[in-house]
């Protein structure tokens, strides 16, 4: 038989008591572990950002640096939606197509450098092309050494891969494309290194997805940091797309040339 409870206390009172406290540290833990989580991404913690700015390896002057990074992971083998071809030849075509729109530019604008560079990534990351004026024979030769795809999606390590051959171009202006067909499953997050990439570069590196058939939503965490993400479905939507935002992103912009930008004239190294 239980004694009584002591005269002072009231067990409902208790039990009502004992229950707030719970709910209260769920609403830490669960706060603590949400904080500055991507809307489209599942819940997780986000790590700090290192705010040195980066620095350029040479000099930069005018022009527009654009990295194309392509997923070359195993379900680039898949067939496009209807389509017989794999993904990853479509997008090849696909790129080889959209980047062909910089012989007009730079004929209209010879003192205005276009240059482009080729990553391609699985889990490991790859440097096809590296940054260099556009040229169509070289896209044509990069693209047509790429590897069969296979392996996992390092989509975080791509871009930070991308940044550094950014830095390493000689360009205020630079871009990223990204045309994947799937979700981060190696290396780092891309929604931590899009956020380091913004900060560290004041905003200077423009980052825009192409999500080839995948939700876009994956990707949604770009527009926090001024990007965009588009999407595409199929052969002729990817075609689209890419053409779209190669030339409204990259060649339409290239006459509002910006001042450089403060880590252009930082001490700390750009790694």
């Amino acid at each position: 038989m239980r004694p009584p409870p002591p005269p002072n206390r009231n067990p409902y009172r208790d039990r009502v008591v004992g229950g707030l406290v719970l709910a209260l540290v769920f609403a830490v833990v669960k706060g603590f572990w949400s904080a500055g989580k991507d809307d489209d991404t599942p819940s997780r913690i986000v790590p700090p950002v290192d705010m040195t700015r980066y620095v350029p390896e040479g000099d930069e002057g005018l022009g527009v640096s654009v990295v194309i990074v392509l997923d070359n992971s195993g379900s680039m083998a898949d067939e496009a939606q209807g389509d017989e071809r794999a993904k990853a030849v479509v997008a090849r075509q696909a790129i080889e197509q959209a980047l062909s729109a910089t012989d007009a530019a730079v004929a209209k604008r010879r003192d205005f450098p276009v240059k482009v560079g080729i990553i391609a990534f699985s889990e490991v990351v790859e440097s096809i092309l590296p940054v260099q004026p556009y040229r169509r024979e070289s896209i044509r030769t990069a693209l047509s050494r790429l590897p069969s795809p296979n392996g996992g999606t390092a989509i975080g390590d791509a871009m930070d891969s991308a940044r550094v051959a950014l830095y390493r171009a000689g360009t205020f202006r630079k871009v990223m494309l990204i045309v994947t067909d799937g979700e981060n499953t190696d290396g780092r997050h891309p929604a931590d290194v899009a956020r380091e990439i913004a900060a560290r570069s004041d905003g200077s590196v423009r980052m825009y997805f192409v999500a080839f058939d995948t939700d876009p939503g994956k990707f949604g965490f770009v527009r926090a940091v001024k990007g965009d993400v588009v999407t595409a479905q199929n052969s002729p939507a990817l075609q689209a797309s890419l053409s779209t935002l190669y030339e409204s992103k990259v060649l339409a912009e290239s006459a509002a040339e910006p001042e450089p930008s403060t880590s252009s004239q930082s001490a700390p190294s750009s790694h």
